[in-house]
This record gives structure tokens, sequence and C-alpha cells, in this order.
């Protein structure tokens, strides 16, 4: 199979057919002048269409004095442009039966809508008309300064968001991507309508960005409505910036952190450092969460909560980024049960480690995954999703074929080698979070704090 060409690495101005199958389904990706890349999926039987314009920018972006900037302007786009106030923006979408939203991460920010397929040109007008012709004026700062506030207390009231964010900064520590995408409220509250602009002014640049379009569509109407939107933007020589890669550097040491809170239950999350999304053994991986604590039938869920009745909610999960990750087990129970899921968790961990997975809780894990991939695209925004993030992440298309077979490809032998690599440490956990009723972390259960000494 030949080598298919990066989009960062596409020539300017040109369009590759990326995939096209038997039932009709087309993916096909152009490179336009000012290094926007517009990435599409054909999809015969649909009657609906999503657009979204994926920005490789996120909070692991921000300068430290304005964490939370980018999830802040996310918020701030939908207020006005020059075209639209915001009254107009959501008549337009709301007139149409669509839905029209964002979502910021820690490494990218996606503003998307979906509406019926005939409505196409005004989901790319809107898209496009609120990345680029924002006002950010400063009252409209103020008044959605109110709004990410009550999102961050929204967090902190609830204690599983909130226990995750306590997790990623214990295991990732003082590394940009170690903070809460919200930003807190300080930096929020001291956060200026100037530092604001400039972030969006330096950030969101065309080489950053992909257009991604699923559903009953056409490419080349796509690029027409593009190019009439974006105007004389689509000018210049720049290319498409590589995805991210490299290594970050993080330096922590194993971690315990406790935030107080009147809860009914202990909620705790123990986990390690785990691959980037570029490591090959990614697939593994995958298959070695799913298999631990992916569903009813995982080592976790069987062990905790089937054959203890130790806790209602146990799973495992993972996040990879360009040049780190992490892995982590979630359990919520009863403050006095806390020590002895701790334990069975450490037991779980080391038992895998040393022993491996049995060949059928592999096959079970690749089944899961595979269902999970096919059913997860049965509507065009998890399309349109998935080839945004292709692009975005790697610069290349996967088919759902492609991906299925690297799936089918891993073998027992390749989980149980990356078990004994991630879980070698003792216990196999680097960090720990709690969030419960717990003033001190001494109050905390020796069984936790063993987890994490040894």
């Amino acid at each position: 199979m030949a080598r298919q060409v990066s989009g960062h690495e596409q020539p300017v101005g040109t369009t590759r057919t990326l995939e096209s199958t038997s039932d009709g389904a087309v993916v096909k990706r152009s490179v336009l002048p000012g290094g926007l890349r517009v990435i599409t999926e054909h999809v015969p039987a649909s009657r609906s269409a999503t657009v979204g314009l994926w920005v490789a920018i996120g909070s692991r972006d921000e300068p430290a004095a304005v964490a939370g900037a980018a999830h802040y302007l996310e918020h701030l786009l939908f207020k006005g442009t020059k075209h639209r106030d915001a009254t107009q923006i959501a008549e337009e979408i709301d007139a149409v039966g669509g839905e029209f939203n964002a979502f910021t991460a820690k490494e990218h920010t996606c503003y998307y809508a979906q509406v019926l397929d005939a409505d196409l040109p005004l989901a790319v007008d809107l898209v496009t008309d609120v990345v680029f012709d924002a006002l950010c004026t400063d009252r409209d700062m103020d008044m959605e300064r109110s709004v990410v506030l009550e999102e961050i207390s929204m967090r902190d009231d609830d204690p599983e968001d909130l226990l995750h964010e306590t997790f990623v900064t214990a295991i990732l520590g003082d590394h940009p991507l170690g903070r809460p995408v919200l930003g807190t409220e300080k930096s929020i509250i001291e956060m200026s309508p100037a530092a604001l602009r400039n972030f969006y002014k330096r950030r969101y640049t065309l080489p950053r960005m992909v257009l991604s379009v699923a559903g009953n569509i056409d490419h080349n109407q796509v690029l027409r409505l593009v190019r009439k939107a974006l105007g004389e933007r689509l000018a210049g020589t720049a290319t498409p910036v590589a995805p991210r890669e490299g290594r970050a550097r993080i330096k922590t040491l194993p971690k315990l952190a406790l935030h107080t809170d009147d809860t009914e239950q202990a909620h705790v999350m123990l986990g390690l450092r785990s691959l980037s999304r570029h490591d090959d053994r990614r697939f593994a991986l995958s298959v070695l969460n799913a298999a631990l604590g992916g569903g009813m039938s995982s080592r976790l869920f069987q062990e905790i909560r089937e054959q203890r009745g130790l806790a209602y909610q146990v799973y495992s999960s993972v996040a990879s980024y360009a040049d780190t990750g992490h892995m982590a087990v979630y359990a919520g129970c009863q403050p006095e049960k806390l020590g002895d899921v701790a334990g069975v968790i450490r037991e779980v961990l080391d038992k895998v480690g040393v022993d491996g997975l049995t060949d059928a809780e592999v096959a079970r894990a690749k089944g899961q995954l595979r269902g999970g991939l096919v059913l997860g695209l049965e509507d065009t925004s998890s399309r349109m999703s998935r080839i945004g993030k292709n692009e975005l992440n790697y610069g290349r298309y996967l088919g759902v074929d492609d991906t299925i077979a690297r799936i089918d490809a891993v073998t027992t032998d390749d989980v149980c080698a990356l078990a004994r690599t991630l879980f070698a440490r003792p216990g196999g956990v680097s960090a720990a979070a709690v969030v419960g009723p717990y003033a001190h972390a001494d109050d905390l259960p020796d069984d936790l704090h063993e987890v994490i000494a040894s």
C-alpha cells in the first residue's frame, strides 16, 4: 500500500481522495491557500450534515498568566460577530432545527454545527463567522466572565469532574497539561480583554485549522462555501502546521492529592503515566484498558463490584496527548470502604502486570472496541469528529476497516508485554486523587497511602 501523504505535506491547492468504499462513502482532503485543510466524508444514506472547525489550540498552549483563555475564548466567540449578534446566531440555528456548539480540550478547540443536509450553507457560514469574525468586545467579555465562573463552580459541585481535574494535576504536575481546561477563578477574574484578544489573534490562524464535514454532502460544494465565507483570507503561501509531537518534560514524584468535600461517597482515582497518541502500542493500550475496566466483564468491575460489592461504579480510562498520556482507575464507594477498594485495585494491577490477561479477556476487549467504534459512527457528528481529529492529531486518515485491522492485529502477548511495562512499579500506581469527607490526607486509609508509597 502506498504511503498516504500527510495533510501538512500535501501541496496547497490540491485535493486527494483518501478513501472510497463500496457503500458509496468517500473521504477527500483539500489544502487551501493560507494553510487551511478541508476534509470531508460523503455519507450517501444520511439526511444530515455536520460541520466542524478544529483549531490546534487548547489549554496546554496558554501562558500561566492566562490559564483558561482557550475555553474563555470559546465562550466569547458566540457573543456576536460583525454580521450577527448572539440572538441572531441562536435564532438562525433554531430556525432549521440544528445544533451549534463548541468544546475546548487540552490540545484543541472545536466549533461545530449539525443540520439537515439542505442547510449545509448555513452551517458553514455560521461556523466560519463565529470563528473568524467575532467582535470580542470588553462588554461581552465581562458578561461571559460570570458564565465561565459559574461553569467552574458547577465543576466543583460535581465530585467526579473535580476528582478528574485533581488527578490530572497530581500526575502531570505543573506542566501545562496538568492545568484545568477551565482555568481558575483567579486567572479568569484577572484576565484582561486585551490579553484574550491577543490570544485569539495570535493563535487562531489558518495553518492550525482543519474544517471537517460529514454527511450527505459534496466535497466541491463544501469548497465553494468555504471560499465564499473566507474570501481574501484564503491567500498566501502558508502551509498547514504539522501535528504535535515531541516528549513532554514532566517531573513529578508519586503523589496523593486530597480535595476535602462533604460528599456521601468517597471518590478515588489511581493511575500512572502512559503512552502518547503517536506510540505504536496505542492499540494494545486500548485493548488493555477495555479488559481492565471497560465494561461489566472487565477485571476491575468483576473484582470490585460483582465479587466483593465494594463499589457501584468502577472503570478505567486512558488519555493520550501528543507527547505523554495517563491511565487511571476510578471508583466511587462508601468512605469506610475506600481502603479496601484501593487495595483491590492494587492487587488487580499487580496481578495483570505479572501474569497478564487471558486470551478470552483480550478477545472480549477487542470485540468491545470493534463494536464501540462502528456503533459510534452511526451519526454524522461522530464521523465529522473522527476525520477532523485524525487530521489534526496525525495529519493522515485511518479508515474504519484499517482501524479494526489494527485492533485485530493486537495479540495477547502484546497486551501482556505492555502491562508488564506499565505496571512494573509495585502497585502500578504513581498518583492518586480523592474527593470525599476527609479533613486531612492523614485521615485517608493506610491502604491508600501504601499504594502510592510502594
